[in-house]
């Protein structure tokens, strides 16, 4: 048991450490773990993903609320989306084939690892009007605004809103169905589809995975797929992972950080495809 529990510790710790430096999350890592690695259920292992998911999207999201980049109007309308989508997800979850589930993952790892290549730096400018369907909505929900940076206050219009309450939707079913925070379906949602700056999308979406991940946990812990063993030191692994994360992200070469670990994302990816199309799983 105490060599079950530090392996399941390290391995959330690496997962915490490099999900934080990424940006592509620690349940990438920590579900192949538990079911390739150590041989838990998928179901379980999805369980155990939305709590770890729960604990760090609640401390980084307090941080960049602190700095004024997360735009929480945009993030609680976005909620409502990712809400029911992700209620929507784990419901699936359930009663899908387990190695169904397994190659499905195993896309969206692969699709993680190509956009964590993907640099979204550009900012839209302030003075492109919405359209006049969206300037309404923008307007009645106060969605526009600004977020600090060296040369001062950036303002930002918002852009299609329906479009990305759609896409919302498709980002919460991914996350109850597959147990992650599906946060670059989210950015891409916002700084593609809605045009927001990609500095307020990462916040934002940060700030909204927990509560997504919240929603579709509820439904797992139900059916009693939320095991205390294994979330217990998850959840503390991914924690400390995170923090030192951010912490030495200040210092290294995240580029080649990238490329490692999206090689190593990739081959887990064929491993989950592959079990499951073997039903390994």
């Amino acid at each position: 048991m105490i060599t079950f529990f530090v392996i399941l510790f390290t391995g959330a710790l690496i997962a915490g450490l490099l999900g934080s430096m990424t940006g592509l999350g620690g349940g990438v890592v920590i579900i192949p773990l538990l079911t390739i690695g150590l041989g838990v259920d998928i179901r379980y292992a999805i369980g155990t993903s939305l709590v770890a998911v729960i604990a760090t999207s609640s401390g980084a999201a307090a941080a960049y609320v602190k700095e004024g980049v997360t735009n929480v109007r945009i993030g609680m309308f976005l909620e409502i989306a990712t809400t029911l989508g992700a209620i929507c997800g784990a419901a699936m979850a359930l009663i899908a084939p387990t190695h169904a589930l397994a190659i499905v993952f195993g896309i969206v790892l692969l699709y993680s690892a190509a956009n964590s290549f993907i640099n979204r730096e550009k900012v839209y400018p302030p003075y492109v009007a919405p359209s006049p369907g969206d300037r309404k909505i923008t307007t009645l929900l106060q969605l526009e605004g600004s977020y600090p940076s060296t040369g001062g206050q950036v303002f930002y219009n918002v852009f299609n809103v329906g479009g990305g309450f759609i896409l919302m939707i498709v980002a919460g079913i991914l996350s109850g169905l597959l147990g992650i925070g599906s946060g670059a379906f989210k950015v891409i949602a916002m700084d593609t589809v809605m045009k927001i700056p990609y500095k307020v999308s990462s916040a934002t979406s940060n700030f909204m995975i927990g509560v997504t991940a919240a929603a579709s946990a509820g439904i797992y812990l139900s059916r009693g797929y939320i095991d205390p063993v294994l979330s217990m030191p998850v959840i503390l692994g991914v924690l400390i992972g995170a923090a030192i994360g951010a912490r030495t992200l200040m210092i290294s070469k995240t580029r080649k950080l990238k490329v490692v670990f999206a090689i190593v994302i990739a081959l887990l990816a064929f491993e989950m495809i592959y079990n499951g199309i073997t039903k390994s799983l």
